[in-house]
């Protein structure tokens, strides 16, 4: 049996964390005969998720390819970490798909977790279904989990399968709502057909008129056909749920268990006979009809002991060892099987390869020969998490920056800010896992041990009450001593007003040369008040002094202006001040309430309530809240918003931080000087 034309197609499996996705890969490549034997995550023999990093979690942490040939179709899969905290690698897998299979669990309560998900493909009119998986382990009704995987899904869900009852309210097999055929269920093989039993036929058949009264909606012959009460044939309904799939205006929905290969054929037959070709995702993209390669990159990797992949879609053309794509030259080709891999002379059109060596290439890059069109692809979200790092050995100080930016080219979503002020290296991401992550692989890729711990908080401190100044440096040493002497003036500023120096020395009390001397050693006390911390919003009026002739100098007029500033500040009432930020926080309208709580625990203050725009179902609440609060506030609200919650922010202003809550500050600055 050849090939179907359109070249071989893609799907990305996705969903929540558990759902079942590497579990439904094995299931897939073991029915397809990729493997010959179904791995698990617990024996950790399964194809994807070989990483160490992902072994120790059981969790796929990192896009996992796999192929397999089914029916005489060539077929790519991308599994995708289920994490929030890594959707953006899920997402960016999507954009490179024919399909999306969505694994969800059978628990109504838990599928408000697929509306990001769900969302991204609505409305990137990525075509995609459903698959409930451990149909065998759940106590809810179908029509409980359909209804709310409907309350967050854009378009129609098309229930094509209904469960067949079998002993102590478990699920035997299912009924196929096309062609009106019963299965019943055989663990790793394929299922038996039985005869429809008689008390299924009334709720068969109701279920089948759901069906196609969806699909009339986007057919008129359908409609006609409904309206005149005469039943469709197989082949016209199949025919429009390929049409309807291909276009994104319906979700077919499929019921099964990954784990005993329960409805995994039945997938499989679905995928084969509706997914679109690649010729037509890439017409859905933009990669037109015409001459020349265009490929676009999904994810980069850095193996340990071996050069850098880059895993392309081929959306036309083919890719060659040593040909050249974007004047880089392909320094090889593989194909992946999990951490397997297989050189090929080349990879065609459709096909998921792995690109040795394209230095200065990266993650979402759109290859060519020729013009390189524009393809969609994934802005990575601003982090909301992050750890200051140091290596164990201060000789791996260098190292460690290295990779570190390797790990940012394998993954966009980290970061990596020098905080010169606090004299910090902070990785960030996008929550506590996904730093743990980061980690885990600087230790098992890089050999590098990595202590990590929470950023300092940037406090400035300010003056409350002005004060005046007399004060002479003079210093005898033998030969030329050093004299110097400013009387200078210090007064709170407006907040935000920054810091000013006023020269107001007249009649030549001192030489205009040592003036901006006295300057710098202002500003250089200013950098650690009598608080610890940058001192802002105050000006310093430098009103008279004197000098000497032989003994003065810049350096003498530099540290009076130090020796003046430590006399002066602690007499203007000093006061900490703390960053305060503007927070929007996202989350499904149902645990509004909850993030009150959690804001007004952080000592937040909530400015308002909006609805989302074009996110039906949730809500914007608008705070403010001290940084210092912020740290772990991405952690307490995903796991009160079933990971659904985040949120964006920017400095807003600086706050006065007084009593207890100060004092706090301060003495964990003294304990950490005294250490």
């Amino acid at each position: 049996m050849g090939e179907r034309a359109g070249g071989p197609r893609v799907a990305a499996l996705a969903g929540p964390y558990l759902s079942g996705k590497t579990t439904l890969l094995e299931s897939l490549l073991f029915a397809a005969d990729a493997i010959h034997r179904r791995g698990t995550q617990k024996d950790q023999t399964t194809v994807g998720d070989s990483a160490p990093e992902a072994r120790a979690r059981q969790m796929s942490t990192e896009i996992n390819p796999a192929h397999a040939t089914y029916l005489g179709d060539r077929w790519f899969f991308l599994d995708c970490p289920g994490s929030v905290e890594l959707a953006t690698e899920a997402q960016t897998a999507m954009l490179a798909a024919d399909v999306a299979v969505v694994v969800c669990e059978a628990v109504p309560d838990r599928v408000l977790a697929l509306s990001p998900l769900l969302k991204f493909l609505d409305d990137r009119q990525i075509p995609h279904m459903i698959f409930v998986n451990k149909i065998d382990q759940t106590s809810a009704r179908v029509s409980e989990v359909l209804a709310a995987l409907q309350s967050i899904s854009a378009r129609p869900l098309v229930l094509r399968q209904v469960p067949l009852p079998g002993l102590d309210s478990t699920i035997a097999g299912y009924v196929d709502l096309v062609s009106e055929r019963a299965y019943r269920y055989q663990p790793g093989k394929a299922s038996d057909l039985i005869k429809l039993p008689d008390d299924m036929t009334a709720a068969e058949q109701e279920s089948r008129t759901s069906l196609v009264e969806k699909l009339a909606d986007f057919d008129d012959k359908l409609l006609e056909q409904l309206l005149e009460d005469i039943q469709p044939s197989k082949d016209e309904i199949y025919k429009q749920l390929t049409q309807d799939l291909r276009r994104d205006l319906i979700v077919p929905v499929f019921l099964g268990s990954a784990l005993l290969d329960h409805g995994v054929r039945r997938l499989w037959k679905a995928l084969r006979h509706e997914t679109p070709a690649a010729t037509v995702t890439a017409e859905r993209l933009g990669v037109g009809a015409g001459s020349g390669t265009v490929a676009q990159v999904i994810k980069t990797y850095n193996p340990p002991h071996a050069g850098k992949l880059s895993l392309v879609r081929i959306w036309r053309g083919t890719v060659n060892e040593g040909m050249s794509l974007n004047g880089v030259r392909v320094g090889g080709v593989l194909r992946l099987q999990g951490a397997a891999s297989e050189k090929l002379p080349g990879a065609g059109m459709g096909e998921i390869a792995a690109l040795a060596r394209l230095e200065g290439v990266t993650t979402g890059t759109v290859l060519a020969t020729g013009p390189a069109p524009k393809l969609p692809s994934i802005t990575p979200p601003k982090p909301v998490l992050g750890l200051t790092i140091a290596a164990e050995k201060r000789s791996d100080d260098v190292k460690l920056t290295g990779a570190i930016q390797k790990l940012i080219e394998e993954d966009p979503t980290l970061s990596l800010e020098q905080n010169a002020e606090l004299q910090e290296l902070v990785l960030w991401g996008q929550g506590d896992i996904h730093l743990q992550i980061a980690l885990d692989r600087l230790r098992h890729k890089f050999n590098l041990a990595v202590q990590a711990r929470r950023p300092q908080i940037p406090y400035r401190e300010t003056i409350r009450k002005g004060a005046a100044l007399h004060s002479r440096f003079k210093r005898q040493t033998g030969g030329h001593g050093q004299f110097a002497d400013i009387q200078i003036e210090v007064k709170p500023l407006p907040r935000g007003g920054g810091f000013a120096f006023v020269d107001a020395v007249v009649g030549g009390a001192i030489p205009r040369n040592y003036i901006p001397a006295v300057e710098e050693g202002v500003t250089e006390y200013l950098r650690h008040g009598p608080l610890g911390s940058l001192v802002v919003d105050l000006s310093v009026k430098l009103v008279t002094g004197q000098f000497h002739a032989v003994d003065s100098s810049d350096q003498a007029f530099k540290t009076v202006a130090r020796q003046a500033m430590s006399e002066a500040l602690p007499k203007c009432d000093p006061v900490l001040l703390e960053p305060i930020h503007r927070v929007e926080i996202s989350i499904p309208n149902a645990f509004t309430s909850r993030v009150q709580r959690i804001v007004s625990a952080r000592r937040g203050h909530i400015l308002g309530y909006d609805a989302k725009p074009d996110w039906a179902g949730w809500d914007v609440v608008a705070t403010d809240m001290p940084l210092a609060e912020m740290h772990d506030l991405i952690i307490e609200l995903r796991s009160v918003t079933l990971g659904t919650g985040t949120f964006t922010h920017h400095f807003d202003r600086l706050q006065e931080l007084t009593g207890k809550l100060a004092e706090k500050v301060l003495a964990a600055r003294t304990g950490e000087a005294a250490q």
